[in-house]
C-alpha cells in the first residue's frame, strides 16, 4: 500500500503515526523499499540494500525511540553496522562486514530507526562529490548531470527524493553541507566532541570529522542530535554540555542576532577562484531575509590567511589517508594491488608518507593558531553567514584530471615514484579545483564550531544554492533556533527535484552535463 503523508511528514512526524497505530513500522519500510526500488536505479545513491534486514526489523519489537519505525540509510563510511558490509567506497577494502555496530549506530538503534541500506560516498570519504570506482557515481535528483555532493552524496540524493526523511552523514571538511546544499537539505555539522566516535576510535580525522543526519526538516535534525549526541569512553575530549533538549530550541524565536557576512573565500590554492554569482547571490537573499526578521547584519572580513589554511589542510589530508590505507593494508595483510586503489587517493596517500613527523606536527600547529584567529573574531558576533560552496553543484566529472595532467597522475600512481610528485600540477592543481569548490565548509572543521547549511535559495537553473551559518563552540542551540525561523519563513520541505519517488517514472540519467 501507498502512505499518502509519507510526502508530507518528517521522521518525526512518521514516527507519530506509528506510535498513533496509523501505520506500521513495516508498512513504512514498505513504502521507503518500493520509493528505493523507484529512483535508485537513476540516481546510484544506495550501494548496499538491506531490504529483507529491514523488513525483518520491522516486524520484531523497537525500542521506543522518537523516530520508533522511520526507514534509515547509513553512510557506507566509518561507522559499523554489524552484519553489513563496509567498504568505506575502496575496492581495496573489499567485503569487510563488521560484527559489531559502531556506538553511534547503537545510539541509532535505541532512536528507533530501521536500516534501509547503506548510500554512496566516495573513497574514503575523500572528494567532495561522490564517484568512486567501486560502486560509479551518485547523481543529483534536481539534474542527474551534477553531483549531488560529497562524501555524503548519496545519502543527500535519497533524502532530496523521497526514499526516506533523513539519513546518516559525516562530515571532515564539509561533507554533510556540502551535499545538503547540493541537495537542497538541511545539514548541521555539530560541535566537535558532540558525538560518539568509538568504540574503535578515539576521533576522526585527527578531529576534524564528526557524525550526524541529513534531513528535509530543523526538528529531525534536532531531535536525532538529542537522541544520539554525547561522546562515548574511547573520544578524547567532550563538547560543552547543551542547556537543554536541541529539539525544546526548534521554535523558539531567536533574539535579536548579530550576524555577519563573510563574502571571501577561506581555503584558497594556487590563487584560488572567485566567488560563483548564484552563491554570491545566495548570501545577498539570506541576508536580506535576515535583515527582514529583525536582525543586524553587516559585512566583515575574517583575519585569516585562506592560503595557509589550504596548504596546512592539505597536509594533514594527505598524512590521514596516508594513514587509512596503512591501516587497511594492516588488516589485509598486504599492500594495495593495482587498480584497487583510485589514482587520486594513492597520489594523496604517496604525498602523506612525504611528510614527516615534524611536519604533521607543524601543520597542526598553524591550524590551531588559525582556528584560535577565526573563534576570536567570531566572538564579535552571534553567527556567521557565508556561501556553503564557491559554485552550485558541479558537473558530474569535473573533478577528474585530464590531458598532460592525468596522465602524469596515472603514470606516478601505477610507478609508485613519489620523486615525480614534483611535476607542477600532479597534486597542486588537482587540490586546487577541489578547493574552489569547498572553498568555505572546512575552516568550522578546523575550529570545531557548530555550522549548518540552509536550502533558502534555487538558481535559474533549477538548482538549489545552499548557505551557511556558523555559531560559537558549543551553540548548537543558536543554530537550531534560527534555523526553524528560516524554515518557518522560507519553507524548503515541499520543493520536490525532478527526479522524486512520488513520481511514476523517474527521467534516465543522462550524459555527463553541467548546469553549474
Amino acid at each position: 500500500m501507498s502512505i499518502a503523508e509519507y510526502d508530507q511528514l518528517d521522521g518525526l512526524g512518521l514516527a507519530a503515526l506509528v506510535r498513533q497505530r496509523q501505520v506500521s513500522p513495516l508498512q513504512l519500510v514498505g513504502e521507503a523499499i518500493a520509493r528505493a526500488e523507484r529512483v535508485n536505479p537513476t540516481l546510484n545513491a544506495i550501494v548496499t540494500p538491506l531490504y529483507e534486514q529491514a523488513r525483518r526489523a520491522a516486524a520484531g519489537p523497537l525500542p521506543e525511540g522518537p523516530f520508533r519505525g522511520v526507514p534509515f540509510l547509513l553512510k557506507d563510511l566509518a561507522v559499523a553496522l554489524a552484519g553489513a558490509r563496509l567498504t568505506h567506497g575502496s575496492r581495496f577494502v573489499g567485503a569487510y562486514t563488521p560484527a559489531a555496530d559502531s556506538t553511534l549506530v547503537e545510539r541509532y538503534r535505541q532512536a528507533g530507526v530501521i536500516f534501509l541500506g547503506k548510500t554512496n560516498t566516495p573513497e574514503l570519504g575523500l572528494l567532495p562529490c561522490t564517484e568512486p570506482a567501486l560502486f560509479g557515481p551518485a547523481r543529483n535528483p534536481w539534474n542527474t548531470g551534477v553531483t549531488p555532493g560529497g562524501s555524503s552524496g548519496g545519502s543527500a540524493a535519497s533524502v532530496a527524493a523521497g526514499v526516506v526523511p533523513l539519513a546518516h552523514g559525516n562530515d571532515g571538511g564539509g561533507s554533510i553541507r556540502i551535499p545538503a546544499s547540493c541537495c537542497g537539505l538541511f545539514g548541521l555539522k555539530p560541535t566537535r566532541g558532540r558525538m560518539p566516535v568509538g568504540p574503535d576510535s578515539s576521533e576522526l580525522l585527527a578531529g576534524l570529522g564528526i557524525d550526524h543526519v541529513i534531513s528535509r526538516s530543523v526538528r529531525d535534525s534536532a531531535a536525532m542530535l538529542d537522541a544520539t549526541a554525547g561522546a562515548d569512553a574511547p573520544a578524547r575530549y567532550h563538547a560543552p554540555r547543551a542547556a537543554g533538549p536541541f529539539a525544546a530550541e526548534v521554535g523558539v524565536p531567536p533574539r535579536r542576532l548579530r550576524i555577519a557576512v563573510l563574502r571571501a573565500p577561506q581555503l584558497t590554492l594556487l590563487g584560488g577562484q572567485a566567488l560563483h554569482p548564484d552563491c554570491a547571490a545566495a548570501v545577498d537573499d539570506a541576508a536580506r531575509l535576515l535583515i527582514a526578521l529583525g536582525h543586524d547584519v553587516e559585512e566583515a572580513t575574517l583575519p585569516i590567511d585562506s592560503e595557509e589554511l589550504a596548504r596546512e589542510f592539505l597536509i594533514l589530508m594527505c598524512v590521514e589517508i596516508a594513514v587509512a590505507v596503512a591501516a587497511i593494508a594492516a588488516a589485509q595483510g598486504r599492500r594495495p594491488r593495482r587498480g584497487e586503489l583510485e589514482a587520486h587517493t594513492l597520489l594523496t596517500a604517496m604525498v602523506g608518507r612525504q611528510k614527516s613527523a615534524v611536519r604533521y606536527a607543524i601543520a597542526r600547529e598553524r591550524l590551531n593558531a588559525i582556528a584560535r584567529k577565526a573563534i576570536a573574531f567570531s566572538r564579535r558576533f552571534d553567527l556567521t553567514l557565508a556561501p556553503t560552496l564557491g559554485a552550485p553543484p558541479i558537473a558530474i566529472g569535473a573533478l577528474r584530471t585530464r590531458g598532460f595532467e592525468a596522465a602524469a597522475e596515472s603514470f606516478v600512481a601505477a610507478t609508485g615514484l613519489s620523486i615525480l610528485l614534483r611535476i607542477p600540477g600532479v597534486v597542486q592543481r588537482s587540490a586546487k579545483r577541489i578547493f574552489d569548490f569547498v572553498s568555505f565548509t572546512p575552516l568550522a572543521n578546523v575550529t570545531g564550531q557548530p555550522s549548518m547549511n540552509v536550502p533558502l535559495y534555487w538558481n535559474a537553473a533549477g538548482l538549489p544554492v545552499g548557505t551557511m551559518f556558523t555559531a560559537a563552540v558549543g551553540d548548537e542551540a543558536t543554530l537550531f533556533r534560527l534555523a526553524a525561523q528560516l524554515e518557518n519563513a522560507r519553507p524548503w520541505a515541499s520543493r520536490r527535484p525532478p527526479v522524486h519517488a512520488a513520481c511514476p517514472a523517474p527521467p534516465a540519467a543522462p550524459e555527463v552535463s553541467s548546469a553549474a
